[in-house]
């Protein structure tokens, strides 16, 4: 029977005193035994060997305990991570930072509530409640994302994987909640037994042991399992689970203990039956031996001292019990008892307890006194100051707490009072010459006093060498704190009220700016706003979040700068609205193309010569309208010039009719569909009513004369109407009668308004209502129009069925293209249907259903088609076939409009690939110029066959010739060749897409000045006068560079160079840009160093010259005196990026050099202008000088008293050398290492020189 005696601290003492003295002096580790002479194995500890297979580590009972389930449906958990397993270790206020966000994210994602909270020993506990299911898929994210991961593998057969997995990866799912770990089990394909388990070291070993008891019960071999009380597990492992892997290896067996963490007392043992009794009987015999043998003592151990027991990774409870045989049962971390069981034989308990109350005590805690605000200057910047301690001194941990007055030390003793004594000393010393105040400024300033990118506030910190802490936005505190030297923080602290009262006073204003012009001010990617903000600096332009569509631009500064950027802002808007001035020009669709021209040349040119925007409808839409925006005048330019163009197509002129504005809504109708009727029954004439509002009583009517004339009678009749009486009527047709209404080219529709007087409107395509037709006129005439519609529309309800003869020849005529012939017959004529016999049969007959008039009309339309067939005639027209793609056109489009025009059918023949060679090597020319061709003998690849009334063709026939491009030739002198090609063929290019011919320049070598132009005959002239043209443009370019090459060459002094180019060439360019000079410099080389040429014409290069000695005499009158400044403060003088030298040279107007960096005398400074200035800018220069030497001399000082003591005065002390104990060379012959040979100690990076062979050097 074990017995327990309970013992405390007081009682522990007694206790040593009763044992021997060679006893206590094993038993406790003096201070002296820890500074002697390490042995060899200690400073040079072997490599580990191989472990024997099974082999684990024991740890010290991990926080996970297993949860009995409650009634309720919430549970808790909490578990606890060692400093030593923490992934984010930084020292940041708690509850903030990546752990904090990724435990939010946690309990997001599995509806778990998460609490975590820090332990003394920088551990963190996680409290972890809600749902089981929940709670256990938050426990494994939180070991995964805040715990570091290891990785083990454990082996078990091939055939056991299956059962870890379990049905449908039930049980592997289950496994990885329960451990928290993520386990990977190989494919089925891959031979490999090795099953990888990642995680804590607590729960990788839960997880080895679940598979491990799964594989054991579905081994084949024997399984046994007893149960051997917790407390005697240790025993049974052995110190470091060495006495559980000599058992495994030398029975073959594989004994399974659970870890510390699992509360569990089986013990599994597999493999034969025989060794596995065999390990059962050693088991038993050990547990019974220990039971025997063992008893315990219970002792009182500071719950903040259980972790030095257990020592890092379960270390030193592994150690005691190697050294002594004695386990030690430590309470498990969420308990609350601090009692220490230590079990083991009675002679050995003593020295046990000695070495946990030596490990306990190993550590202390002590604390600094230091305020707050000083911390960050105790830790400095990215820790520096604190590494240097810490490097020291690694094992102490030091805990800075936000807000509390103090530092906490945690570590070894010894090492503990000395961080104490150094951090005390650190702390006084900033005390002695540190200060802080606070001062209370409006939040809504402190964007203004942290500046633009932090620039005002950088610049206080850098002037006064002080810390200035702002509050975000999101705290809302009106406290700002400066700390920092005292003398600083009072400069700070006084700049700052400046700057905040100096805000009180500035004012605010509001712009009211088009929302629309919001873009264009701030420019692209802000570039413009930019260049305002640069402009008026000390105002701060806030812009309207895009989304709201305000008008209101704020702007906030002082006063003055307020007003001018206010004036700056409103000079721009209204150059924006000058420019946004926009009209609509209405063309004719067909000429669009026109005003466009070849690849964009024509609008292009409108574009830059007016300088105006100009959008086209798309080439799908129905629009006709092109918008001109831009400033007024120029718009009307381009206005004038694109109906100039449609002019120059077309007979098209203008007229202005005047009609009370008044009508002009009725005349419009709704949706435009009155307007809209007219217009398309005058030929699509174009009418422009004037904007409402506007008051205007014209209205322009536009196209051809005779359509003019016939639309403006209508306006003026309807206007007439209008004023007397108006009346509308509406009635219903169904919409594929409406074409048979209207009749051929309005035949029907116009007879009807010609008998009443009256207007019919059908609807658009775009109208919802498409049944829908209005009348609209006097009473009487409305009345009897819609009489003779209705009589019209009930004739075609009446549907009857005709028959007529159509030859079976003709047949497939109306049949082919997918009966595109019958479509557009039943189009027209009221939907009538119209049905052929079968292919095959014999029949003429054809029948016809649909409404009576209808049908009568599509008999009539179907015999004048038979009658076109019948005297249908084939004829040809000859053209070469290299001019064929020119006749058709871009996507035949010329081609299809002749068909079109004259109803035939053209045919073009298959082309021949060769025939461009065959051409050339029968005419000896390849200008492509056209040929004569012999009408006799005709290429069967020239012929072009045209089919359809014999009239009709030979009209057709002259359409294609009118198409066939002619040449003629231009001479212009040779020596313009290129300038007219241009660079990379841009010149001709565009001639070419502008008149749309194509031109041939001779090549170089031929030398010869005749150009040639090939394109239709009615563009030939244009394009002539056009090349005529810009020839006269290059001749007079010629002359004008003759008078541009004149030059003039000055001498000037070559030290005087500088000036005259300026800084980054101002100067001089600004001189080329007045005089429009090229001026050239001599290059480094040149014999005539003091010659400067000026090119250019002839008077404006003597103005140059002026120019040029101007300066010169200006800096002959200039002195240049040297001045010792001492270099120490050049640094200041100059300043950033030298914007403070720059504003010095522009103040006094003088010039100031500095010595380069390996100058012989570093503190000469040259400073040249005119005598007075000199003497003004040394006196500046001198001042600035005695100013900030006070402030070098008195950093100099700070920095020599922060800088650590001189090793210098150390006395200096005889060094053994490194000394070790127990050496192998001490004890055998073994020669000792040489420690100046490079071969015993190689250096890294530095070669090893080979050792000699008597069979010379080795080759590889």
């Amino acid at each position: 029977m074990s017995s327990v005696a309970v013992l405390t601290p007081e009682s522990f003492a007694e206790h040593r005193s009763g044992l021997n003295e060679q006893q206590a002096k094993a038993s406790v580790g003096s201070e002296d035994e820890t500074d002697l002479v390490p042995t060899y194995k200690e400073a040079f500890p072997p490599l580990p060997e191989k472990a024997t297979p099974g082999e684990t580590t024991t740890e010290p009972s991990g926080a996970w305990t297993k949860i009995r389930p409650l009634k309720s449906s919430l549970i808790t958990q909490v578990f606890h991570v060692p400093l030593e397993e923490r992934k984010y270790k930084e020292i940041t206020q708690f509850g903030e930072g990546d752990q904090a966000k990724i435990c939010l994210d946690i309990m997001q994602k599995t509806g778990a509530h998460i609490e975590l909270s820090l332990a003394k020993d920088q551990g963190l506990s996680i409290m972890v409640s809600g749902k089981l299911e929940a709670v256990m898929k938050a426990r494994k994210e939180i070991v995964a994302k805040l715990q570091t991961q290891a990785s083990a593998t454990v082996a078990i057969p091939k055939e056991h994987h299956r059962f870890v997995i379990g049905k449908s990866g039930e049980k592997l799912q289950e496994l990885e909640l329960k451990t928290a770990t993520k386990i990977q089990i190989p494919r089925p394909e891959d031979p490999s037994n090795q099953i990888k388990i990642t995680g804590t070291k607590e729960g990788i070993e839960k997880a080895r042991h679940e598979i491990l008891l799964i594989s054991a019960e579905q081994d084949k071999r024997a399984v046994e399992r007893i149960n051997i009380e917790k407390v005697y597990h240790p025993f049974i492992a052995g110190p470091f689970n060495k006495t559980a892997g000599e058992m495994m290896q030398e029975t073959g067996t594989r004994i399974n203990i659970p870890p510390p963490s699992v509360l569990k007392n089986e013990i599994v043992i597999t493999g034969e039956k025989e060794q596995v009794a065999q390990a059962v009987s050693r088991i038993k015999r050990i547990y019974e031996d220990k039971k025997k043998k063992t008893t315990t003592i219970a002792v009182e151990v500071k719950k903040s001292q259980h972790k030095y027991v257990i020592g890092p990774k379960g270390n030193s409870l592994q150690e005691i019990l190697e050294r002594t045989g004695v386990s030690v049962e430590i309470p498990p971390s969420d308990s609350n008892s601090e009692t220490v069981i230590l079990r083991g034989e009675p002679d050995k308990l003593g020295q046990a307890l000695t070495e946990v109350y030596a490990k306990a005590n190993s550590f202390t805690v002590a604390s600094v006194n230091a305020p707050s605000w000083l911390h960050r200057f105790i830790i400095g910047k990215k820790g520096q100051n604190l590494s240097r301690i810490t490097q020291q001194m690694p094992k102490v941990y030091i805990e800075f707490t936000d807000g509390e007055d103090k530092i906490c030390l945690e570590g070894p003793t010894k090492e503990v009072k000395q961080v104490q004594e150094q951090i005390e000393s650190v702390v006084q010393d900033l005390v002695n010459r540190m200060d802080y105040t606070e001062l209370t400024v409006d939040p809504k300033f402190h964007r203004h006093l942290i500046g633009k990118n932090g620039t005002n506030i950088n610049r206080i910190k850098d002037q006064y060498k002080v810390l200035v802490r702002i509050p975000p936005d999101n705290e809302k505190s009106n406290l700002i704190r400066i700390e920092g030297d005292p003398q600083g923080v009072q400069d700070a602290k006084k700049e700052l009220l400046e700057l905040a009262s100096r805000m009180e006073n500035e004012r605010s204003k509001d712009l009211i700016i088009e929302h629309r012009f919001h873009r264009t001010i701030i420019g692209q990617k802000g570039e413009k706003v930019k260049e305002i903000r640069d402009k008026f600096p000390e105002v701060v332009i806030n812009f309207p979040d895009p989304s709201q569509k305000s008008d209101i631009v704020q702007l906030r500064g002082p006063k003055n700068e307020v007003e001018k950027c206010a004036k700056f802002l409103q000079k721009i808007v209204a150059e924006l609205v000058e420019n946004s001035y926009s009209v609509s020009v209405p063309i004719f669709k067909q000429f669009h193309k026109n005003i466009i021209g070849k690849g964009g040349a024509n609008i292009k040119k409108i574009r830059e010569e007016t300088n105006t925007k100009i959008d086209l409808p798309a080439e799908n839409s129905n629009s006709e309208m092109i918008v001109i925006t831009g400033k007024k005048s120029n718009c009307e330019v381009a206005r004038s010039r694109i109906l100039a163009i449609q002019k120059e197509l077309a007979n098209i002129t203008e007229v202005e009719v005047c009609i009370p504005a008044k009508l002009h809504n009725s005349l419009i109708g709704a949706k435009g569909r009155f307007v809209r009727s007219i217009m398309e029954e005058c030929g699509g004439v174009h009418i422009h009513f004037p904007t409402e509002g506007s008051g205007s009583d014209t209205v322009t009517i536009r196209g051809s004369t005779e359509e003019v004339d016939k639309a403006k009678k209508q306006l003026l009749h309807l206007a007439e109407e209008k004023q007397i009486k108006n009346y509308t009527s509406e009635l219903r047709a169904k919409p594929e009668y409406h074409k048979f209404l209207i009749g051929r080219g309005g035949a029907n529709i116009r007879k009807v308004r010609d008998n009443t007087g009256a207007r019919i409107i059908f609807p658009t395509a775009d109208d919802k209502d498409q049944e829908l037709i209005t009348i609209v006129g006097t009473e009487e005439a409305v009345k009897e129009a819609q009489k003779e519609l209705e009589v019209l529309i009930n004739n075609l309800d009446n549907v009857i069925e005709d028959a007529m003869t159509v030859d079976p020849k003709h047949h497939r005529y109306f049949v082919i293209r997918r009966g595109q012939v019958l479509r557009e017959i039943a189009d027209e004529y009221g939907g009538v249907m119209v049905s052929f016999p079968r292919t095959g049969t014999q029949s003429d007959k054809v029948t016809l259903k649909g409404a009576k008039d209808c049908v009568e009309a599509a008999k009539k339309r179907m015999q004048e088609i038979i009658e076109d067939l019948e005297a249908q005639v084939t004829i040809e027209c000859i053209i070469s076939q290299k001019f064929h793609r020119m006749v058709m056109g871009a996507k035949g489009l010329n081609v299809q409009q002749i068909t079109k025009d004259h109803n035939v059918q053209i045919k073009f023949p298959e082309r021949e690939e060769n025939q461009v060679e065959q051409q050339v090597h029968e005419n000896g020319e390849t200008d492509g110029e056209v040929k004569d061709v012999d009408l006799a003998v005709p290429r069967k690849n020239d012929i072009i066959i045209i089919s359809g009334r014999k009239e009709r063709c030979e009209a057709a026939r002259d359409a294609l010739l009118a198409l066939v491009p002619v040449t003629i030739e231009v001479e212009v002198p040779f020596d313009l060749h290129r300038y007219i090609i241009g660079q990379k063929g841009s010149g001709i290019r565009k001639m070419m897409e502008e008149y749309e011919v194509n031109i041939a320049v001779p090549p170089p070598e031929e030398q010869s000045d005749i150009i040639k132009i090939t394109g239709l005959a009615s563009h030939l002239d244009r394009a002539r006068q056009g090349l005529n043209e810009r020839v006269k443009e290059l001749q007079m370019e010629q002359e004008d560079r003759a008078l541009r090459s004149f030059k003039l060459t000055i001498t000037v002094d070559p030290r005087y160079h500088p000036k005259i180019i300026g800084r980054k060439g101002a100067v001089i360019t600004q001189i080329r840009m007045d005089h429009d000079v090229n001026v050239q410099f001599p290059d480094k080389n040149d014999e005539n160093q003091d010659q400067i040429t000026i090119t250019g014409y002839e008077k404006n290069t003597e103005t140059a010259k002026e120019a040029i000695m101007k300066i010169v005499s200006e800096l002959e009158e200039m002195i240049s005196e040297d001045i010792t400044l001492n270099h120490k403060v050049h640094a200041r003088i100059i300043g950033a990026r030298g914007k403070a030298i720059r504003k010095i040279m522009e103040d006094f107007k003088v010039d100031i050099r500095f010595p380069p960096s390996g100058a012989e005398d570093l503190d000469c400074v040259t400073v040249t202008g005119l005598p007075d200035n000199v003497d003004e800018a040394i006196d500046h220069l001198l001042n600035l000088e005695e100013e900030y030497m006070s402030d070098v001399v008195e950093n100099e000082a700070m920095q020599a008293y922060m800088k650590p003591a001189s090793r210098v005065d150390e006395p200096k002390t005889t060094s053994k050398g490194f000394v070790v104990r127990d050496a192998p060379w001490t004890s055998s012959t073994e020669k000792a290492p040489d420690m100046s040979s490079s071969e015993d100690f190689p250096s890294f990076g530095a070669p090893v020189a080979p050792k000699t062979s008597p069979w010379g050097p080795k080759r590889f």
